[in-house]
């Protein structure tokens, strides 16, 4: 880090996310932290999404509305603008937690060993309201190769040499680009987990990717499993077989926790 208070990059990629976009935007201008270089790639939203970021264009480094090649493509436009000593993305229905960013960064300058930090992420439904935690843990490279992923994408940072060694993301990806860019990093570098720091939210909802596009998930994990070597004979690959069994039971346990939390509200 060339100085105590380095340049953070934050990436938010949109589509047509206008109900939740402001949360989002609003949790990391509201960060504590002085030095944020805020970039938003919107993939040509038509719900009110522009108007939106309009509206905060003045906080925002750089932002784009234009069709494109989906999530992963619009995340790798962001970082290709990216000016950051550490980056991150959120995505435009999760927020951060008070403080994340400058907790994070202060780990990071004093541990110029780790590569990548994470902490805790709340579970939230569409109200914002919190119903459980991601069951993040602490991992490495060979964990991560057996599928022991246990990092909240929404609560992890890295530094801006590592992604530029292993950069760009893989746009073939749809669910687990991000499993692939930490599989990536741990093989060069030294991945961190702080527990009991809670950084971030991640927002479950009817129309979220991680209940509508489940199905997805670990066949693409797969893909990288064996793209490291890996053996059909794996503890990942039985992983994958137990999930595509109990799948419809856990969507289905998923969104009666969204259903529940919302009821409550009501």
């Amino acid at each position: 880090m060339t100085t105590k208070q380095p340049l953070v990059s934050i990436i938010t990629p949109s589509y047509n996310q206008a109900r939740f976009l402001p949360a989002t935007i609003e949790s990391v201008l509201g960060q504590d932290y002085p030095h944020i270089e805020y970039i938003i790639v919107d993939g040509g939203s038509d719900d009110g999404s522009v108007e939106i970021i309009e509206r905060y264009a003045e906080h925002i480094a750089w932002w784009i509305s234009e069709k494109d090649n989906g999530q992963t493509s619009a995340i790798n436009k962001g970082f290709s603008h990216a000016n950051g000593e550490i980056l991150a993305w959120l995505n435009s229905d999760d927020t951060y937690e008070p403080g994340a960013i400058r907790e994070a960064v202060d780990f990071l300058v004093d541990n110029p060993d780790v590569g990548l930090v994470y902490g805790d992420c709340n579970f939230i439904d569409e109200n914002g309201r919190a119903f459980g935690l991601f069951g993040a843990a602490q991992t490495d490279y060979q964990k991560l190769k057996q599928g022991y992923v246990h990092i909240p994408q929404q609560a992890a940072f890295w530094r801006a040499d590592l992604w530029r060694q292993v950069a760009p993301l893989d746009e073939s990806f749809f669910f687990a680009m991000d499993y692939d860019l930490w599989v990536r990093l741990a093989e060069i570098s030294e991945l961190r987990y702080l527990p009991g720091r809670i950084w971030a939210n991640f927002r479950l909802h009817g129309d979220a990717k991680s209940i509508a596009a489940d199905d997805r998930c670990w066949p693409e994990m797969l893909r990288v499993h064996y793209r490291n070597g890996g053996s059909f004979f794996s503890l990942i690959n039985a992983k994958y077989w137990v999930r595509k069994l109990i799948a419809p039971w856990w969507n289905w346990r998923r969104r009666r926790k969204i259903e529940k939390s919302l009821k409550e509200i009501a």
